[in-house]
């Protein structure tokens, strides 16, 4: 845990301190900011402080008193809950803002980790608890550059496998979703790639439930004409993930399979552009703007209700990472894109009992405010 850049992040923020908590897991987040093994048992409530100047303290139970004694600072320790408030308020004397893993309204949920009781106890010392969300991404998902090399070696994996998909069903050798599904698996299995749930492969009016996933015992058929959507996220072992979604057509596309990838696709560009040109300015862009400019391309072609979800998602060693996402829908997630992140653009168009088009790839940004797609987008309905 860098000490030095916790602090200069507080002072940027104005903020006095950071009162880092976690009781039997509950605060993810600060365990990956604290970097507490998985091993370690956190059965008793800790804090670990850090003023916006001078020394880091902890507040731990007396039967977990080793758990924080990986970072610096002075140790309180406590055994009744009395004791806990005493050390808490010693710690928050004449402090006035706090940062804690809290969203004001819960606006960002994925932040929203510190509960209620704990906010008015804190908030009952003297300080005003303000959330921890604006400088949180700096401490929990940037990207080394060992990890940047993965998601990349990950999403040719994605992209091979989905190419060869294309080929089993045009073949006959896959002959539904399930097939597809399962043949995913094991392309990710020889590469030495892992993922979390099961990849999408959707056909029809299937495609047009962003969250369908094919069974053994519920699959259906793949015949000529049909359209049909794969979804796919690995990552090596260890890594980060990678995550896409291509859409295509067995046989022709129809006109109107073209003009919903047309508008998706247009969409998804709007989003990217976005960000690229606020770099380019040297500007600040965050997650709610993009998913609003997306969402604009698609509300004003009149299908607006179709696209319903938000637009990305941050990405890192789990597929929905801590980061900032695309949405301003869903959750108003105002943070902004930091460099060494990644996330996906993913617009979609559902139209129930038809088909539906989602347009799957990811950014990541470079430390010098370079923006990548890390791969190729697809520009075209794919015939196969």
């Amino acid at each position: 845990m860098d000490i030095d850049e916790v602090q200069r992040q507080l002072k940027f923020y104005k903020i006095d301190g950071w009162l880092l908590y976690d009781f039997h897991g509950s605060n993810p987040l600060a365990l990956s900011v604290m970097q507490i093994p998985e091993h370690v048992m956190m059965t008793r409530r800790c804090f670990y402080w850090v003023p916006s100047e001078g020394a880091p303290s902890k507040i731990v139970h007396q039967i977990e008193s080793h758990n924080l004694d990986h970072l610096p600072g002075e140790k309180k320790l406590y055994f009744s809950w009395k004791e806990m408030h005493r050390a808490l308020q010693e710690t928050l004397r004449g402090v006035k803002r706090v940062a804690m893993e809290y969203s004001p309204n819960q606006e960002i949920p994925t932040v929203s980790l510190v509960d209620g009781g704990l906010i008015e106890l804190v908030r009952g010392f003297g300080p005003q608890v303000v959330s921890s969300a604006p400088f949180l991404q700096a401490f929990t998902c940037l990207w080394s550059k060992e990890e940047y090399a993965q998601h990349k070696e990950a999403a040719m994996v994605l992209e091979n496998s989905v190419e060869k998909a294309w080929k089993g069903i045009a073949s006959g050798k896959l002959t539904d979703e399930y097939q597809v599904q399962q043949f995913i698996l094991r392309e990710f299995e020889k590469n030495g790639c892992e993922t979390e749930g099961e990849p999408i492969c959707a056909v029809n009016s299937n495609s047009a439930d962003p969250h369908y996933t094919p069974t053994k015992k519920s699959s259906t058929l793949i015949q000529k004409g049909d359209f049909v959507l794969i979804d796919l996220w690995c990552k090596k072992r260890g890594g980060v993930f990678a995550d896409i979604t291509r859409v295509g057509v067995f046989g022709k596309p129809t006109a109107r399979h073209e003009e919903i990838f047309a508008i998706v696709r247009e969409g998804q560009k709007k989003g990217t552009d976005l960000i690229i040109e606020r770099y380019q300015e040297g500007q600040e862009v965050k997650g709610a703007e993009v998913d609003h400019v997306v969402r604009e391309v698609i509300e004003k072609r009149g299908y607006g209700s179709y696209f319903t979800h938000r637009t990305g998602h941050n990405i890192h060693t789990t597929n929905h990472g801590p980061g900032a996402n695309l949405d301003g829908i869903e959750t108003h997630d105002n943070r902004p894109l930091i460099p060494r992140t990644c996330f996906s653009i993913e617009p979609g168009i559902y139209l129930p009992g038809e088909f539906g088009v989602r347009l799957e790839y990811d950014v990541y940004i470079h430390e010098g405010g370079a923006v990548e797609v890390t791969l190729p987008p697809q520009e075209s309905l794919k015939p196969f």
